[in-house]
């Protein structure tokens, strides 16, 4: 009797299941977050409703996006963060991008007013300099995070709308982007928004284009920190050291550099450098393995993490530039000799 309950349970489950996948794998214009977005697509930005239809016939929600959405690498101590980016292979490979893209570089230093170091770093840690650009179709992961993912359906059901808009204006078949589980797309991984309102034509081919386009995507870059607040060759953090205990009252101010250097320092921080005493910043906390270590966030530190929201992202940005800077040099010195 007991091998019979098994059996059947084992039944109830595969029906069950099999049921789940059925529902999951119905055309998501049967879905009624997507019947009104599409709704609100034709209203408002005048789509076609049977092109959007089409459309929605074609794209394929995936599972394991959500699994990654609760997983970000941004939730990770600093110590294995940063052993993700700062490898030897990814710095060499980081002064071969700014030996072969030098021109470019200065370029954009010239015209926009962003050090090279930090564009390069950027793509570093984004993409291994266009190595790594993602392997989903960007409206498949969009629409799942909209669907299955509450949390932040709002905010990607924008993004979602805007991958629509920019293949619209740039004649591409929206089905053709592809990009991270998260929707950002190209060398410079631009969420679509960002991709609309701050990818410019660097090289003036008449055509914005970060997906294969590497003078682009430098100059969206540059383009995205200018506005941003990037201030040409100005520091962007410094280390720290704290005593006592009331330095925590800035560390939990989070990331906007808010508080003037003369007041951070009455607090038990002690400084290892002298930015001035006037200058605003932050106080930014990161976990080793046994011990925590502090830097001073400042304007330029700020300004990376418009790109991703994150302290552990503009740190790893930062230190794999100035890496990629001192050995750039060396083999420079050594070039000449």
């Amino acid at each position: 009797m007991f091998k019979i309950k098994i059996v059947c349970l084992v039944a109830l489950i595969t029906f069950v299941s099999s049921v789940s996948v059925f529902a999951s794998e119905k055309s998501l214009n049967q879905n009624p977050i997507i019947i009104d977005f599409i709704d609100q697509m034709v209203k408002k930005d005048k789509f076609d409703r049977k092109e959007l239809v089409t459309l929605f016939d074609e794209i394929e929600t995936k599972p394991e996006i959500i699994g990654k959405m609760n997983r970000p690498a941004e939730a990770w101590p600093w110590h294995r963060y940063r052993n993700i980016f700062l490898k030897q292979e990814r710095i060499d490979q980081g002064v071969a991008f700014w030996n072969e893209y030098e021109a470019l570089l200065l370029k954009a230093e010239k015209e926009l007013g962003v050090d090279a170091q930090v564009i390069v770093g950027i793509l570093g840690v984004e993409t291994r300099f266009g190595r790594k650009t993602g392997g989903y179709r960007v409206v498949d992961a969009l629409t799942t995070i909209v669907v299955d993912y509450p949390r932040r359906s709002k905010y990607f059901k924008k993004e979602l709308r805007h991958v629509l808009l920019l293949a619209r204006e740039e004649k591409i078949n929206p089905l053709e982007f592809n990009g991270s589980y998260a929707g950002a797309m190209g060398k410079a991984q631009f969420m679509p928004s960002s991709y609309r309102s701050y990818a410019i034509d660097f090289d003036k081919d008449g055509h914005r284009d970060l997906i294969g386009n590497t003078a682009d995507a430098i100059g969206s870059i540059a383009n995205y920190l200018k506005i941003h607040g990037w201030k040409f060759q100005q520091p962007v953090t410094v280390r720290a050291t704290v005593s006592g205990d009331k330095y925590k009252k800035y560390v939990a101010k989070g990331m906007k550099p808010k508080v003037k250097i003369a007041d951070i320092r009455k607090y038990g921080v002690k400084i290892q450098a002298n930015p001035s005493a006037n200058e605003r910043a932050s106080l930014i906390e990161l976990e080793q393995k046994e011990s925590k270590e502090y830097w001073v966030g400042l304007n330029n530190f700020y300004a990376i993490t418009r790109y991703n929201h994150s302290n552990l992202y503009a740190m790893a940005v930062f230190q794999l530039s100035e890496e990629i800077k001192a050995q750039r040099k060396i083999q420079n010195n050594l070039d000449a000799q």
